[in-house]
């Protein structure tokens, strides 16, 4: 079975009134379509079946609807009329361009969290990192991407500014596929470590220029990657 990916979701500790009842229905169908598109197990250009995910997901029809519609939003899936839904192609030109303005943002997003970031920060990145060990051994590639997005998302954290993290959290979730394509190979997997691990020492020395090196240097690995794979 697919293992979760923590796609950065927050769970409610509200009362189960029925309208909360609804919105969690919406959110866990939202959460386990998404992340079967990110992991390619729904297939980019795959026709997928509101019926056959009622039935995968053990949820409503509504639910379900609902989700597709906010994934459409987000450029997940395509919904046809009098055709059904599919799950969006995957692009060159389209992944191309979300590098062109992550490698900016990632940039910013790094001297922000040199600025601003504490030592407790730094602690938090380490210990997403101090797992990557155990999936590499494992080949655990769903692990890898989440530990990918939660390092990703320190950072932005650690930068202290929401509206940029938003949309870095954004192109990650959109990129992500072509992430987990490329981390099939196992060589590629171990420079994200190392990669990773370079733009942590560089941020915990304050060392700018070291930092922004790393950082163009992780995001351009992965633009050589994609070429590499499609």
């Amino acid at each position: 079975m697919l293992e979760p990916i923590d796609l950065g979701m927050q769970s409610s500790s509200t009362a189960n009134t029925p309208a909360n009842g609804a919105a969690n229905l919406r959110e866990l169908a939202y959460s386990q379509i998404k992340q079967r598109i990110i992991t390619c197990e729904f297939r980019p250009g795959e026709p997928i079946n509101e019926a056959h995910l009622t039935s995968l997901l053990g949820l409503g029809r509504t639910p379900i609807h609902q989700a597709l519609h906010r994934l459409e939003m987000e450029g997940m899936v395509i919904i046809l009329p009098r055709k059904g839904v599919m799950v969006t192609p995957l692009s060159l030109n389209d992944v191309l361009d979300m590098i062109e303005v992550r490698v900016t943002n990632e940039q910013l997003c790094v001297k922000l969290a040199l600025e601003r970031a504490h030592e407790t920060d730094f602690l938090a990145m380490h210990e997403i990192l101090d797992r990557t060990p155990e999936l590499l051994r494992r080949r655990d590639v769903p692990g890898l991407m989440s530990v990918d997005l939660q390092f990703h998302l320190a950072i932005s954290s650690a930068a202290r500014n929401k509206v940029l993290a938003d949309l870095l959290r954004n192109l990650h979730e959109k990129q992500a596929r072509f992430w987990f394509l490329t981390v099939s190979d196992a060589s590629h997997s171990e420079r994200i470590y190392q990669e990773h691990m370079q733009i942590l020492s560089a941020l915990e020395s304050r060392d700018a220029e070291g930092a922004i090196t790393a950082i163009h240097d992780h995001i351009d690995d992965f633009r050589r990657a994609i070429m590499r794979t499609l």
